[in-house]
């Protein structure tokens, strides 16, 4: 092995292939775009080199500032309950789940794998109010709480809670079974010696799983933040966006106006502000995954 890492046309052999479509798929598209973003129109149509002024109109537009509020709201919410959630399952599953462990671990994972399309058409049949109630308004009248019921989907202060109770749904038992694993990679000893010196179940999380489970939510954290940030797909198929721009996001907005309304080269620049959105929301977390001495 040593012999391999010693020699640069073994390492090369094996970095370049890596490089080579890393740059196809990632760089080239991230320059193209910063290309395009110079330029006002549509490649063909009403095309001409405008320099930084696509960005420097970016926060003058009222349409951009208010999905990029859903976009944070969004992001806030769902990594917080992806998380959260997904850890609160992890612990669950290590210490109180005995017996149906394995089954109920399969349960929870499930809405990961299944298409965005069918989540949405499922997830509209619950918030339903027309033709008939849907499961969640059904739930509300029968127990005695008409007043609740509403058109969940159809006001701006109730959609965007519903899209992101959704997709907290669909992510929770990805981000469960990752810190599951982590889990069971702490020795049972490390454990044992921590009850024995008398900590209960939240000085044996804080002082001695959240540690060591650190790196793992960090992981966590950017995975679920680079999937919040991209925000597009569920929206899509439970709101279109809606009502009005409730439920818009920096994507939708993207797409709408490169190719609805043919604004290529700004929308150029709102794919790039997504990108480094991206990229800085990714350091700041991984900011926090500070090593300690006894790491």
């Amino acid at each position: 092995m040593k012999k391999v890492l010693g020699n640069k046309k073994a390492i090369a052999l094996f970095v370049i292939p890596a490089l080579i479509l890393y740059t196809i798929i990632v760089a080239l598209p991230v320059v193209w775009s910063f290309y395009y973003s110079m330029y006002s129109g549509s490649p063909g149509l009403k095309w001409k080199f405008v320099g930084l002024l696509n960005y420097a109109k970016l926060f003058k537009d009222q349409n951009f500032l208010d999905a990029l509020a859903v976009n944070l709201k969004y992001i806030g919410f769902t990594m917080l309950g992806q998380v959260g959630g997904g850890l609160l399952m992890a612990l669950m599953f290590r210490f109180w789940i005995k017996g149906a462990r394995n089954a109920v671990r399969t349960i929870v994972f499930f809405p990961t794998v299944l298409p965005t399309v069918a989540v949405g058409q499922l997830f509209q049949k619950i918030y339903e109010i027309q033709p008939n109630y849907g499961l969640l308004n059904s739930f509300l009248s029968n127990v005695g709480l008409q007043k609740l019921v509403q058109p969940w989907l159809g006001q701006a202060s109730t959609a965007l809670p519903c899209l992101i109770l959704m997709d907290i749904w669909t992510g929770i038992g990805f981000h469960s079974v990752i810190l599951y694993g982590a889990l069971l990679d702490i020795p049972e000893d490390i454990i044992e010696a921590g009850r024995i010196d008398g900590c209960g179940g939240w000085q044996l999380f804080k002082n001695i799983l959240a540690p060591l489970l650190r790196p793992m939510i960090i992981s966590s954290c950017v995975f679920s933040f680079s999937g919040t940030v991209k925000m597009f797909e569920s929206a899509l198929a439970l709101t279109n966006g809606g009502p009005g721009n409730a439920t818009r996001s920096l994507s939708m907005y993207m797409y709408s106006v490169s190719f609805t309304y043919n604004k290529v080269g700004y929308g150029s620049v709102i794919a790039i502000f997504i990108f480094l959105m991206c990229i800085a929301g990714s350091f700041v977390i991984n900011r926090f995954d500070v090593k300690d001495s006894y790491y």
